[in-house]
């Protein structure tokens, strides 16, 4: 095939992908992902809120926990799922090309695992060092005193909240919190955010924006203070999987395979850290300042690694998409 026809047929490709990620209503993509945003925050936030008052009332800690279980995996699926379905399929001409729906190859899988491997521990340092220094400013300073009794209290709250879900008496238990914690989030959430929302961004922003940008977004939907920074990087992590792979399965995996070592460290070990980031005093703070400053040095390193040798360990099946800054 000469170089012409290799042109022709690329640039076929990339007027058919424009055509399948065009908007049915005009609606700007933009103005589209904020909306999906918002009516997913009002309807899991709040409507699963009012929903679980109105199922369980207030004591609803009482309740039976594979029934709050079963509710939090249903919440899921109709209040992230379902709405990134229909946004996308009312916004855009083609479902498939805008929630990135591609079976990956093994060696992309594999070595997108080898980053989230470097950056789970990178990011763990990270809220070491960002608790510490928070917890010392507080102690100087009574406005941020208050901010952290605040935020300790909301933590407490994420952390009884996760605690309850994970307890298990037996094989059965932990195979259902598995589902519930790890397969049923990584397929929703990601769907939506590195699906519609990502992808609805990347029609009018550069790509590192557009993941950067959901990657905030992401973190602020979990509630979680102290990790909120640790979950904004995770995030944009998986969006630039997302972008590199143009499969919505490899950031599912990544998603899982978080979320899923989590909650297998915490059932054998019973670490309440894996479910708390709450504020530290731990005075000994240099090793986590060394394995910070090392890690990130070798998770950018991996990222220039892969920018340059990607469509390589691909096979070559397609162009790998640069994400552009």
């Amino acid at each position: 095939m000469t170089e012409d026809s290799e042109n022709k047929n690329q640039n076929n490709n990339e007027s058919e992908r424009e055509r399948n990620q065009k908007l049915i209503t005009g609606f700007s993509p933009i103005g589209a992902a904020f909306l999906g945003l918002i009516v997913v925050f009002i309807l899991y936030q709040l409507g699963g809120a009012i929903l679980t008052l109105a199922i369980f009332g207030l004591n609803f800690k009482d309740a039976d926990v594979n029934a709050m279980r079963l509710f939090t995996m249903g919440g899921q699926i109709l209040f992230i799922l379902l709405p990134a379905l229909i946004f996308t399929k009312f916004v855009f001409i083609d479902v498939t090309s805008p929630l990135r729906i591609k079976l990956p190859g093994v060696k992309e899988l594999v070595l997108i695992i080898v980053g989230l491997i470097i950056l789970t521990p990178l990011l763990q340092s990270f809220i070491y060092i960002q608790n510490f220094v928070f917890t010392k400013l507080a102690e100087n300073f009574s406005l941020l005193d208050s901010v952290k009794i605040f935020l300790d209290e909301l933590d407490k709250v994420v952390e009884s909240a996760y605690g309850d879900l994970l307890k298990s008496d037996s094989f059965y238990d932990s195979s259902f919190i598995v589902l519930i914690v790890a397969v049923v989030p990584a397929i929703c959430e990601e769907v939506f955010f590195r699906g519609f929302v990502q992808k609805s961004f990347e029609q009018k922003m550069k790509p590192v924006w557009a993941a950067l940008i959901t990657a905030a977004f992401f973190g602020i939907y979990h509630f979680n203070p102290y990790g909120l920074l640790a979950l904004i990087a995770l995030g944009t992590y998986f969006g630039f999987a997302a972008y590199t792979s143009e499969s919505i399965l490899i950031p599912i995996s990544l998603h899982f395979a978080n979320n899923f070592f989590a909650v297998v460290i915490y059932l054998t070990v019973g670490d309440k850290d894996l479910i708390s980031s709450s504020a530290s005093k731990n005075e000994n703070i240099l090793p986590y300042i060394v394995s910070f400053v090392v890690l990130s040095l070798i998770f950018f390193s991996f990222i220039l690694f892969i920018k340059r040798n990607y469509k390589k360990i691909k096979g070559g099946q397609n162009d790998m998409p640069e994400m552009r800054i």
